[in-house]
């Protein structure tokens, strides 16, 4: 299985009717493509303020990394990145990917 973690730095003028969408649009990702087992995501809220400026995560799992790498260039995906697009701040560092293999007990 693979963990497909993702950071955003939301631009501030983003408003909250926009993200929500952003995220309901990712989560109905699980419905149209194969192998993503499961969608989490929301604004960040650790009392321990070192988000270093990302401000929205997600957590995807898929079944196998050829899932994870189908979903990359899935037409569905390229739809929902156009809106993610619009809501980022504009640094070159406002988006944080992290995958990583691990088994299911």
């Amino acid at each position: 299985m693979i963990q497909h973690i993702v950071l955003f730095k939301i631009a501030s003028s983003a408003t909250a009717e926009q993200i929500s969408h952003m995220d309901r649009s990712l989560a109905a990702l699980c419905q149209s493509i194969d192998g993503l087992l499961s969608y989490s995501g929301g604004p960040n809220n650790s009392p321990e303020q070192i988000e270093r400026g990302y401000n929205f995560g997600f957590v995807m799992s898929f079944t196998d990394r050829e899932a994870r790498d189908n979903y990359l260039p899935h037409p569905e995906h390229e739809k929902v990145k156009q809106i993610i697009g619009g809501l980022l701040l504009d640094t070159e560092d406002n988006v944080l990917v992290y995958d990583y293999e691990f088994q299911d007990s």
